[in-house]
């Protein structure tokens, strides 16, 4: 089974996806790593995000196991993984290895922007979360506190609705929900009822007769 999960920055898709995965004892991919290592690799090389051919040498350098979560889970690569996330020979290098970890034989459960439209197009299950731009700011602020980075919550506002805005009005692969997906509005729930809620979708009749 494959069950891919998309959605804006902080809208609770990570966490939703991670739970699945263990539920379903299904390995778990957050793909949006990838394009926060590639933009890591570049800072480190200390190359312009928009520097194209050295994004994707980069991005085809990345191994599945380069992650160190602790340094990519910050506000500061979300913001540079958005602007590496927008250049079409990024993503076209990374489309493989995403493609790769689905079809692992027991299945798989990714997140991401274009998963269910882009990665995973025949996806056993396809779920779109969403919230409003004040709350996944006001869950962003809290993660990055909890982390002990300094928060100012307006800045925050201002960089979720600029990563909207590049990730749904850029030309390959853009946020949006596929046609097949269901829409789950995590505004007034709790990571437990947007699990519940979540964990309903993939076990609808619907799905367990496809």
């Amino acid at each position: 089974m494959i069950i891919a999960i998309d959605g804006p920055a902080a809208s609770g898709k990570g966490t939703l996806a991670r739970r699945l995965a263990r539920h379903f004892g299904l390995p778990h991919l957050d793909t949006g790593l990838l394009y926060r290592a590639t933009a890591r690799a570049l800072m480190e090389a200390d190359r312009p995000l928009v520097d194209e051919m050295a994004a994707v040498a980069a991005a085809r350098s990345l191994g599945l196991i380069d992650f160190d979560e602790t340094v990519l889970r910050g506000r500061e690569m979300g913001e540079a993984a958005s602007v590496v996330a927008a250049i079409p020979d990024v993503r076209a290098t990374l489309i493989e290895t995403q493609r790769a970890f689905a079809r692992r034989p027991e299945g798989a459960v990714l997140d991401g922007r274009d998963i269910g439209t882009v990665i995973c197009p025949d996806a056993d299950v396809k779920i779109f979360v969403t919230a409003t731009a004040r709350v996944r700011a006001q869950r962003r602020a809290l993660e990055l506190a909890g982390r002990g980075e300094p928060v100012d919550f307006e800045a925050v506002l201002a960089d979720i609705i600029r990563r909207d805005d590049r990730d749904s009005s850029r030309g390959v692969a853009p946020l949006r929900a596929a046609s097949d997906a269901v829409t789950l509005d995590t505004s007034v729930l709790d990571i437990d009822a947007a699990f519940r809620a979540a964990l309903a979708v993939v076990e609808s009749p619907k799905i367990a007769r496809s």
